[in-house]
């Protein structure tokens, strides 16, 4: 499988663990954030405690997911001016995780992916 630079959609992850009640400067982040993804091409796929059907272990905390069209454009939001001077509103007053992550490209075969480690470890 051959893949070319950017090809893969890449995703900003967050596992927040938010107080029962949010902080002023908490509303100001969230009404603002979405101003500093539009220029990288990042949109909301998750945010906050939507409807939720743990199959598997705990999930106490709110998941955020943002996709975006490549690692690239995730970096560059990540380390933009305009998100790093919004990003101490959050991590003030909500302890959590985040990652940037790359996706896999279009037409992704988790079987082929298999054949390989198979191959590798023979």
């Amino acid at each position: 499988m051959t893949t070319t630079v950017n090809a893969c959609p890449a995703y900003a992850i967050a596992n927040l663990r938010p107080p029962a009640r949010l902080d002023e400067e908490v509303l100001t982040y969230i009404e603002r954030i979405q101003a500093t993804l539009d220029p990288f091409g990042g949109r909301f796929l998750v945010h906050g405690a939507p409807e939720r059907d743990v199959r598997e272990g705990e999930w106490p905390s709110a998941l955020v997911l943002i996709g975006f069209p490549s690692m690239d454009a995730a970096r560059a939001w990540y380390e933009s001016a305009a998100y790093q001077e919004l990003i101490a509103l959050r991590t003030r007053h909500i302890p959590g995780d985040a990652m940037l992550i790359e996706g896999v490209p279009p037409g992704y075969d988790a079987a082929e992916t298999a054949a390989a480690m198979r191959a590798a470890q023979s």
